[in-house]
């Protein structure tokens, strides 16, 4: 037999494939120890909607002046929150947001009867980032408004009654024309003199108007929500205050 018909193996080829099963035994091994990844905890969900819910009482200031005397129906209603609104940590209407609305209703009071009277809905929250929400909205209260009441669910402002004014304006002149009639012709010029000074005291009470309902800016009222109100969270800022402006 011929030896050099024999095949011969290099000991280069053993080498090499002794070296691949060594690395791949250490990468089996090292895949065994390393510990299993942890898997990754999704974030709390924020949700993209918030509600305002109805009944929510807000309390604002005006930054106008609206009298009966000088206001009209239609005129447009400017107010500013004065206090956050926070609702499960979560601030929902920061203090110095802004409120718009309308005065539905005004009148003056009468020189007879009649009381003056405003009613006022509002209709738009605008937010410090210009972010603008529809709402209906109300008059609930009028703390900063004097000698008046809020008289019915709408939120109408009537000035009080001025019945004891009245009788009163009636009542001076009818006492000093009695005292001018007294001391000029006795009793019988007493009962002349009343008389007179109770008609001039009729004559200007019937001349004079009811009081005018006044609110100088600044008069602080509240606002109750009428229905749910729902804002978008990313768009309203978790903080008390309104942003300061831009410089």
């Amino acid at each position: 037999m011929n030896m050099e018909s024999v095949p011969r193996y290099k000991p280069g080829w053993r080498f090499v494939l002794a070296s691949f099963a060594l690395a791949l035994l250490s990468v089996l091994l090292s895949a065994q120890t390393q510990p299993a990844a942890k898997p990754v905890a999704n974030p709390p969900s924020v949700p993209a909607q918030l509600t305002i819910p109805a009944g929510t009482k807000v309390p604002l200031t005006l930054r106008h002046a609206i009298s009966t005397r000088g206001s009209r129906e239609g005129d447009a209603v400017y107010a500013e929150t004065t206090f956050p609104l926070v609702l499960n940590d979560r601030v929902l209407i920061p203090s110095g947001t802004y409120v718009q609305g309308r005065i539905s209703h005004i009148q003056r009071g009468g020189k007879i009867k009649g009381r003056a009277e405003v009613l006022m809905h509002f209709t738009t929250l605008i937010y410090p980032s210009g972010y603008t929400v529809m709402l209906p909205g109300s008059l609930e209260n009028a703390p900063g408004v004097d000698k008046t009441k809020v008289s019915d669910s709408e939120g109408t402002i009537r000035a009080d009654s001025q019945t004891a004014q009245k009788v009163e304006t009636i009542a001076g002149p009818a006492a000093t024309g009695a005292l001018i009639g007294a001391a000029a012709s006795g009793a019988k010029g007493m009962g002349i003199g009343g008389a007179a000074g109770a008609a001039v005291g009729t004559t200007i009470a019937l001349l004079t108007r009811g009081n005018d309902v006044k609110m100088d800016a600044g008069t602080s009222v509240e606002m109750v929500i009428q229905r749910d109100i729902q804002v978008d969270a990313s768009r309203v800022p978790n903080t008390t205050r309104s942003a300061p402006p831009a410089q």
